[in-house]
């Protein structure tokens, strides 16, 4: 079976089966994580080999599994995961975020505001903590 996207074979009309799956991804350079539902096309080509398109907001697209670019930093090295597992990850993260401690009330409001949404580089191990296995 190929992959056969960027080669404008037929129209989309002629798929014999559609797949939907979705994965979640990790850029290990930047630490970016997202998730992405893509609709699997298969059909038969003209010379009677099975092939797929993959498609992701009706646009046809690389197979997320051959190749991932990051989407923050064009990067390559990119984990692919069962869907879910980013949002999970960043519920957790918000969920921490919103247990930290508020400052004392003499501060100025603009220092709060900065300690409170100050910019925050998230690493890919502050994505990925709630996944960690617990040795033992």
């Amino acid at each position: 079976m190929s992959d056969i996207e960027g080669r404008g074979f037929g129209h989309r009309g002629t798929a014999t089966a559609v797949v939907n799956e979705s994965y979640s991804f990790a850029c290990m350079r930047c630490g970016h994580g997202w998730e992405q539902s893509y609709e699997i096309e298969h059909y038969t080509d003209g010379d009677g080999h099975e092939c797929v398109r993959y498609v992701a907001d009706g646009r046809l697209v690389p197979s997320p599994l051959s190749r991932p670019n990051c989407q923050n930093c064009d990067g390559h090295v990119v984990r692919i995961m069962r869907a879910g597992r980013v949002s999970s990850a960043q519920s957790h993260l918000h969920r921490h975020e919103d247990h930290r401690h508020e400052p004392p009330p003499g501060e100025e409001a603009a220092d709060r505001a900065q300690e409170v949404h100050g910019d925050h580089h998230w690493h890919l191990s502050d994505l990925l903590h709630p996944f960690h296995r617990k040795a033992g």
